[in-house]
């Protein structure tokens, strides 16, 4: 078999480097940043005339985005989501968003935490989440597995912080947190009724906060990886926080004098 040309490879990782989102006004919102970098706009052939997609079109080839056009089962297998893409979809890039195989090259930090999440399904949670980490200036780790994606209803969530926010994609979790461990990362589980508190005196270090989901919490993979297990104190018989409220709390946390 004849190996591929590296024209081909590089265009391979470009792309793999990308996310892939859906929707007039999402898309538009994207391109309406300084910061995002759209490698290509996908565009169905069955689209009507429509001011909004002229503002898209002209952004996306100020971008020098490559445009092109499909019929629309090939433009849903694109966008994952024939519903509700509108018949536009966009590979995009910005500073922030790369995949994990590319942060475990960067210096590790303490200055700043790594959050990661662990079954988080609802979009509005992950949208609010994603806010809360761009707010404090931490790096949020999302696997494929386990997680709802970046979709319309997480962007909107977010109110538009999802293009300068810092987000890490990863496969699945569990096989992140190994890595991140044999890199000499800490690996903290928030989980109720942990006997440390996260307001507790940490160890330096590069560390991992992971947060569980809404309704099941961390799944017993994940705390079989942690190094340590941390709680927020309740009072008032409350038994939990959103996990945007338990993210910011992380985060910024994590920022006040060791």
């Amino acid at each position: 078999m004849k190996p591929p040309s590296p024209e081909y490879a590089e265009r391979k990782a470009r792309f793999g480097r990308c996310l892939t989102i859906y929707g007039r006004k999402p898309v538009l919102e994207a391109l309406q940043c300084a910061e995002v970098r759209c490698e290509r706009l996908h565009l169905a052939r069955s689209n009507r005339e429509a001011a909004i997609l002229d503002e898209i079109v002209a952004l996306a080839r100020s971008k020098g985005a490559e445009l092109r056009e499909h019929d629309r089962p090939a433009l849903a297998h694109i966008s994952r989501n024939a519903r509700e893409d509108q018949g536009v979809a966009a590979d995009l890039r910005w500073p922030g968003y790369r995949q994990f195989e590319d942060f475990l090259e960067e210096p590790a930090t303490a200055l700043h935490p790594l959050l990661a999440v662990d079954g988080i399904t609802n979009p509005q949670n992950l949208g609010m989440l994603i806010r809360s980490a761009a707010a404090a200036g931490s790096a949020l780790l999302l696997p494929r597995e386990g997680n709802c994606d970046i979709s319309p209803l997480v962007i909107k969530a977010s109110a538009g912080t999802v293009f300068r926010a810092s987000i890490i994609r990863c496969n699945a979790l569990p096989q992140a947190l190994g890595q991140l461990r044999a890199g000499g990362w800490h690996v903290a589980a928030l989980a109720a009724g942990a006997g440390r508190s996260l307001f507790d005196a940490l160890a330096p270090g590069p560390r991992v906060f992971v947060l569980g989901g809404e309704s099941t919490g961390l799944t017993a993979e994940t705390l079989a990886l942690a190094n340590e297990r941390l709680s927020i104190p309740m009072a008032n018989g409350v038994e939990s926080l959103n996990v945007a409220v338990t993210g910011a709390l992380v985060a910024y946390r994590s920022r006040l004098p060791r």
